[in-house]
């Protein structure tokens, strides 16, 4: 996420930086309704058909498909790095637009809304049936993000990084974007989260023939930042839940949240992540929208210039920069200035104009301290969390399975906003279950040893971080705005086009179940 007042959004990414009605508690106190779920045969139904989404590539001009030659340049005009790390497309390029049946965060019946990519061409990697790409998006505060839009950075990233090289995409919106009535997001929600990504999977599928997308039996599921944490989530429910209708060849989620117990605990504990004073009230209003009694009222958690319309913030209309200058959320300060513990080089996250009571975050870490989790890799969720958010933390923690499909972990270990500690400990995890079906590759895009795996990706990942730096240093000559320029740019224009073309290879080369 940008620092632009440092709650930047947090797109491709970021997770952390894209009101209305929509169930669950007014957040002034009361019971939560939780009405039954859907008929099952609603589920992942389409809601009308596929419409073509236009693209527009240059003032004016908008065309059904779009050619190699001109995705090329919106890419390399618009794209962080450009075809220098995507590739030249191979492929045009159709983008539909389709609605189907899902659920929302209390399994009532809800429209949502994706995106498919369609390509096609006379190369051969363009043609014949193709493997699918499940792809989840990072984190977004604009209600209006959808994946048919070109014009934003990730759509057009994952359409030049796949779809351009054979790839069909169907990239959910995800409850509370376009094409859902929702007004809120069921933000890092695991069982809803991935029943969303399989429902619009299953419309995908239904309009296929009809829209030219002629699939081969190669499913694979990707997703960067929140994304990452959703395809991860997504690819356990196929497992866990869906064996006998998905055969997932491989999956490779990228920076994502995996390890949430551990993700808040560090927060709490003393080392927010960038973006916190955005992503924890989306994560705390999904939980009180599923019914998981995180409050009864938002004055409960926040400090009262901050609690009234919380919960209808996000998603919304407004960027994190504007609502920062519009006084509805804190320049991410998290705590109060004498809130206690504070971790080294975190001082900027605590101060006056703060979002989280210190009353709650103290009894937060009363809870932390009695019940702690993460004690071993083998069984980091062995504990019994009495305090509401950590519950729910717990809940949506990915780390109770073990992958049965080739799976490839990618980030960069200073990465702001999802710390490399998530890859790390989740890591550890699988293969503490000594598995062995567990086909696991993990790549940290900033090692920079001179030996090991993928040296060609990590030599020029280095080289993009050292140019983002001279050129801030060059417009500044401030060596402390270069480190912060390379801060603000790591997490969605360093590390995600990087992870995404080693997750591509690997996606690639993965064998067929």
């Amino acid at each position: 996420m940008m620092r632009n007042a440092r709650l930047a959004v947090i797109s491709l990414a970021v997770l952390l930086a894209s009101c209305g009605g929509g169930g669950g508690s007014s957040g002034t106190g009361g019971e939560v309704f939780v009405p039954p779920p859907p008929p099952v045969s609603l589920r992942g139904q389409m809601i009308g058909s596929a419409t073509v989404a236009p693209v527009t590539v240059s003032a004016g001009v908008t065309v059904n498909t779009v050619e190699p030659a001109v995705l090329k340049t919106l890419v390399d005009a618009g794209t962080d790095f450009g075809s220098a790390v995507t590739g030249n497309p191979t492929c045009a390029i159709t983008v539909y637009s389709i609605k189907y049946h899902t659920i929302d965060s209390s399994t009532a019946d809800t429209p949502a809304g994706a995106a498919i990519y369609v390509p096609s061409g006379s190369n051969a990697v363009c043609q014949g049936g193709r493997p699918v790409l499940l792809y989840a998006h990072g984190t977004s505060v604009q209600k209006s993000t959808d994946m048919a839009n070109l014009g934003s950075n990730e759509p057009r990233l994952i359409a030049a990084m796949f779809a351009a090289q054979g790839y069909i995409v169907v990239a959910p919106n995800y409850v509370g974007y376009a094409g859902s009535t929702v007004g809120y997001h069921p933000y890092l929600d695991a069982e809803q989260q991935s029943a969303d990504m399989i429902d619009a999977l299953r419309a995908a599928r239904s309009v296929f023939s009809s829209i030219n997308a002629s699939a081969s039996s190669r499913l694979m599921i990707s997703g960067y930042s929140q994304g990452g944490f959703v395809a991860l989530a997504t690819q356990r429910a196929m497992q866990t839940k869906h064996a006998s209708e998905f055969s997932v060849t491989a999956a490779a989620p990228l920076s994502g949240p995996y390890a949430l117990t551990l993700f808040g605990d560090g927060i709490f504990n003393g080392a927010p992540t960038t973006g916190s004073a955005g992503f924890i009230p989306m994560l705390i209003n999904a939980g009180q929208r599923a019914g998981a009694a995180l409050y009864s009222s938002t004055a409960d958690i926040y400090e009262p210039k901050y609690a009234s319309g919380i919960e209808n913030l996000l998603p919304g209309t407004q960027s994190l920069g504007d609502l920062v200058a519009a006084g509805k959320l804190p320049n991410d300060v998290l705590f109060a200035a004498d809130s206690l513990p504070q971790t080294s080089g975190y001082g900027s996250f605590f101060g006056a104009d703060h979002l989280i009571k210190t009353s709650y975050r103290d009894s937060y870490l009363a809870d932390l301290k009695a019940n702690p989790c993460n004690a071993s890799s083998a069984s980091p969720l062995a504990c019994t969390p009495a305090q509401s958010l950590r519950k729910w933390l717990l809940k949506n923690d990915l780390r109770t399975y073990t992958p049965a499909v080739p799976l490839f972990l990618c980030g960069g270990d200073a990465d702001p906003l999802v710390p490399y500690s998530n890859t790390i400990y989740t890591s550890a995890y699988f293969r503490a279950q000594n598995s062995a079906s567990l086909k696991l590759t993990v790549l940290n895009v900033d090692d920079t040893a001179l030996t090991g795996p993928s040296l060609a990706t990590r030599a020029e990942f280095a080289a993009a971080k050292a140019l983002v730096r001279r050129a801030a240093l060059d417009q500044t000559g401030s060596a402390a705005a270069a480190d912060q320029a390379v801060k603000d740019a790591y997490h969605a224009g360093l590390v995600a086009p990087f992870c995404l073309r080693e997750a591509r290879a690997f996606l690639d080369s993965a064998p067929s179940r």
